[in-house]
């Protein structure tokens, strides 16, 4: 299958990064390259660091980028940002890097990913196919507290607990091994009247079953700390998530480290020598226009922030 994907929030993140010609920049979600070419576009001389861990985005990419001469691939997760960035010898040279948290378009299309509760398909849901852990350890190893866990915490699920105990109960029978099997299960389990008025009843925990499979939220916060320390002075960092938890690990991490001073508030001065080291220069989260909305579904739930290195 080709390789699409609609960038979100496109522009708005190019305008946010302040791109400087000659200048050390990388996406760290390189997906289907749209955010890189527009980067490239203004890049002069510069040098742009394309990071993925799904080797079809790499692939992707480097066909879509294949006119700029000083692009760098690297078939990793951003996770591994502080060691790229010593491999590469780039720290506080950087100076401007974006990620975009969402799955791609292409990783939802594409049926046999697992990501989508729309395709069936196997239990998968790995966003680097050279894991072998997949959505199918976790719907069918998980015990029902750990799984009720997930789908509580990562999806916001207020049925949790009755999902987690349909898909123990039908896993006696026999392992679920497909998207749809799944699905039906949570159809069983969240009440019609549920299922009549809220989204797709699948949807919350498809996504807390990706997180989970992926470590999403756990590698967030640590990476993000490591890409500011990789950028030079004036740089900027631009994040797109997608939803509530995603964004608020980046706005707090964003505030701490705008703000580490850890000494208590009643103390005059500050004793503990913690300096800010970005100041946060949206306030409230960019969110995309009632026009791309209305081009782009996926995006309805994204929003961006952006710090920038003192």
């Amino acid at each position: 299958m080709k390789f699409e994907h609609t960038s979100v929030l496109l522009y708005e993140c190019i305008l946010s990064l302040n791109i400087k010609s000659g200048g050390i920049y990388i996406d760290g979600t390189l997906g289907g390259a749209g955010h890189s070419f527009e980067i490239c576009k203004r890049l002069g001389n510069g040098r742009l660091i394309g990071i993925d861990q799904d080797i079809n985005a790499i692939e992707a990419a480097k066909r879509r980028l294949s006119d700029f001469g000083f692009v760098e691939y690297v078939h990793r997760n951003f996770s591994d940002f502080k060691y790229i960035a010593e491999e590469l010898n780039i720290f506080g040279e950087v100076s401007g890097i974006l990620l975009d948290l969402g799955v791609s378009s292409h990783q939802l299309d594409e049926a046999e990913r697992g990501f989508s509760y729309m395709n069936n398909a196997p239990l998968d849901m790995r966003m680097d196919i050279r894991n072998n852990f997949s959505a199918y350890n976790v719907i069918n190893e998980y015990d029902e507290k750990e799984l009720t866990r997930v789908i509580s915490e990562y999806g916001e699920e207020r049925w949790a607990k009755r999902i987690a105990g349909f898909i123990v109960n039908e896993r006696k029978e026999k392992p679920v091994e497909t998207t749809f099997e799944l699905v039906n299960i949570i159809k069983k389990a969240v009440p019609k009247k549920a299922r009549i008025d809220g989204p797709h009843p699948a949807k919350r925990t498809f996504q807390a079953i990706r997180i989970e499979v992926n470590s999403e939220l756990e590698i967030l916060k640590q990476s993000i700390i490591d890409m500011v320390l990789a950028l030079k002075p004036g740089g900027r960092i631009c994040i797109i998530t997608f939803h509530s938890l995603e964004d608020r690990i980046v706005k707090n991490t964003f505030k701490e480290l705008e703000n580490p001073c850890t000494c208590p508030r009643e103390f005059p001065v500050c004793i503990c020598g913690k300096k800010p080291i970005v100041n946060i220069i949206t306030k409230k989260p960019i969110v995309p226009s009632e026009l791309e909305i209305e081009k782009n579904h996926r995006s309805r739930s994204a929003k961006l922030r952006v710090a920038e290195k003192l």
